[in-house]
């Protein structure tokens, strides 16, 4: 049985853990190890099950503890060239890093198969991942997204649960005290998923099977929990589904459960 908990998924850092039997992994380690090691804890799971961390980009809040918790528990980080690159610039990996590109064909860590697929952000080479647990599961990871394109749409499709993300509330960001290049930035096909093309996205993936949604990376000045869950709520409603019958919905943050599949 195949455990998913995003640990940590917000504009101040992130880090999802995701389990099975024969081990796990983290994708990304944005706040301290300390923070990590606490999460961690908090769901019965040691750091030395961890067999591998996975990058999805050099941002800050995607890569703040890596070092530190990497190189504590001997665990290899694995990202595109160009985000490895980027963290190598950051000295967010040093040489005492095990660090290593992620191949193309995707690679096999705590007897998960994890493949990465390019996203469109405002960094050097960031992606989203596609997990494949033992029996067969399959999970997906996509936020800091500016748009979906195919590429995205068909690594997560048909996927049994994702965390996707869902940003900002559109009028919240227009109208709110963000200077207007930054607003420009996150509306824009590199920047952020809003809760709107989140909800068509739900949407979609609701329909080619997909029963699991997790909405992450919501922006504290420009979004609400219960504005992002409604939005798409009210999308699959017109759809026609029905929540805990069709799909289950529910909204990354604090003191998240582990789901298990």
């Amino acid at each position: 049985m195949a455990k998913f908990c995003s640990l940590f998924s917000s504009s101040d850092g992130n880090c999802t853990y995701i389990g099975c039997s024969q081990g796990g992994i983290l994708i990304d380690v944005g706040v301290s190890a300390k923070r990590t090691e606490q999460a961690l804890a908090d769901i019965n799971i040691s750091p030395s099950a961890i067999e591998a961390i996975f990058v999805t980009h050099e941002h800050s809040d995607h890569i703040k503890g890596i070092r530190v918790f990497a190189e504590r528990y001997g665990i290899k980080v694995y990202s595109s060239a160009g985000t490895l690159a980027g963290m190598e610039e950051l000295n967010a990996v040093t040489a005492k890093t095990k660090t290593d590109v992620i191949p193309e064909c995707g690679i096999e860590a705590g007897g998960m198969f994890i493949r990465a697929f390019r996203t469109p952000h405002d960094s050097r080479e960031s992606t989203g991942y596609s997990i494949v647990t033992p029996d067969g599961k399959r999970l997906a990871v996509a936020t800091d997204i500016g748009t979906v394109t195919e590429e995205i749409m068909n690594s997560v499709y048909g996927s049994d649960l994702i965390l996707l993300e869902s940003n900002h509330d559109i009028g919240m960001l227009q109208n709110g005290p963000y200077p207007y290049f930054l607003k420009q930035r996150i509306l824009s096909n590199h920047g952020h998923l809003s809760n709107e093309n989140c909800a068509k996205t739900a949407v979609k993936l609701m329909e080619s099977g997909t029963t699991r949604f997790i909405l992450g990376h919501l922006s504290k000045e420009n979004n609400i929990p219960s504005l992002a869950y409604e939005t798409t709520h009210a999308a699959m409603t017109m759809a026609g589904a029905k929540e805990n019958i069709d799909y289950l919905l529910t909204v990354a943050g604090n003191n998240n459960p582990v789901i298990a599949l």
